[in-house]
């Protein structure tokens, strides 16, 4: 009867003689809707109602009982229900039920689908975002590259230096297990270590011969320099930190301030052990470059007064070939990255049991 009243509506029905039959048919078809008595041949309404409730939470279903125990209904309601029938009932009771409950189905999968789409904006929009940070970022690194550029003009003694020491500062962090944040400010730190002699007179920093005591005072004024050109741009102010300590040493005997120990930030206790492997293995106009071999001695001498012991032990374990490797790719003339680049490559910490040296 109640088949035959919805179909007269123009519904399409389908019916099961019990709760075998009834799960058989939900899992062959789609349906909008099911009205199911609490008490059947086999199984029950109310176990049919939780396998419902379970597998496809936004079908709604009426149960439709002559059991006039108000309880039964509320219990079926706890359990997922959307409403119930007391037979008998009118007609018309039936269908504004069924119409409601298809009603309450639509505004579902209605708000279902605002949920997809508006996730799927936010997934859009976040990528937006993600990718125009990125873009950010790397017009800021093309920007100090630029300013590195012009600083090896202004200093042609240490043409290329700025690019090299970063590339080692990079690889030898990433050996420490330094996480990808912290190396992103520690390479702008190394790339910019020398930006203060942009402020130092040309007749000095040119200056062919040794700099007269005067002369030292004011040169070594970069590193407070530096950082004061730096700390005032945020995305730069951690940074900048690197800039003023990247001339103390580990004993306290550096400059500007004397920091030593872990009161130097270990960005510029990396390089400082960078900076020097550059420096002994390149040509300077009073001598000729030195061997990697050479600037191992004299980093593992200093092991405790100029550098870190811990950023030393770290540097032994890294063979010379990754550092031939790396000044060839920084020097070359088909240089296919940004220096910046390589805080970004996927290289695992140098193990603390490695043998190499």
């Amino acid at each position: 009867m109640i088949a035959a009243t919805l179909e007269r509506q123009g519904y399409d029905v389908q019916m099961a003689g019990g709760g075998h039959e009834a799960s058989e048919t939900l899992d062959r078809n789609t349906f909008d809707l099911v009205l199911t008595d609490i008490v059947m041949q086999d199984g029950s309404g109310i176990a049919l109602l939780e396998q419902i409730h379970s597998q496809l939470p936004n079908l709604p279903v009426v149960m439709v009982t002559a059991i006039h125990d108000i309880g039964v209904a509320i219990d079926s309601m706890r359990r997922g229900a959307y409403d119930y029938l007391l037979k008998p009932f009118e007609r018309e009771h039936l269908l504004s039920t069924v119409q409601r409950a298809l009603e309450h189905r639509q505004a579902l999968e209605e708000s279902h689908n605002y949920q997809q789409n508006l996730e799927q904006v936010v997934r859009a929009r976040t990528e937006m975002l993600r990718q125009a940070m990125e873009d950010l970022e790397h017009s800021y690194d093309v920007t100090l590259e630029a300013l590195g550029d012009a600083l090896d003009l202004k200093d042609s003694e240490t043409e290329g230096h700025s690019k090299r020491v970063t590339a080692y500062t990079i690889a030898l962090a990433r050996a420490m297990g330094i996480s990808p944040a912290e190396i992103k400010v520690i390479a702008r730190g190394a790339f910019l270590h020398d930006i203060g002699k942009m402020a130092i007179p040309d007749e000095i920093l040119r200056k062919p011969g040794k700099l007269t005591p005067g002369e030292q005072e004011l040169m070594r004024e970069h590193c407070t320099r530096g950082y004061h050109m730096l700390r005032k741009i945020h995305f730069l102010s951690k940074a900048a930190e690197i800039v003023f300590c990247h001339q103390e040493h580990y004993d306290g005997s550096g400059y500007p301030s004397g920091t030593k120990g872990s009161d130097i930030p270990i960005g510029a206790r990396i390089f400082a052990v960078a900076d020097t492997l550059d420096a002994i293995t390149s040509d300077r106009p009073y001598r000729k470059a030195r061997t990697f071999d050479l600037a191992r001695e004299e980093i593992l001498r200093c092991s405790g007064t100029q550098f870190d012991p811990r950023v030393v032990e770290t540097f032994l374990k890294i063979p010379n070939e990754l550092w031939h490797e790396l000044r060839t790719e920084i020097t070359g003339q088909n240089k296919r990255y940004s220096t910046f680049d390589l805080a970004h490559a996927p290289v695992e910490p140098v193990s603390s049991n490695s043998s190499q040296e």
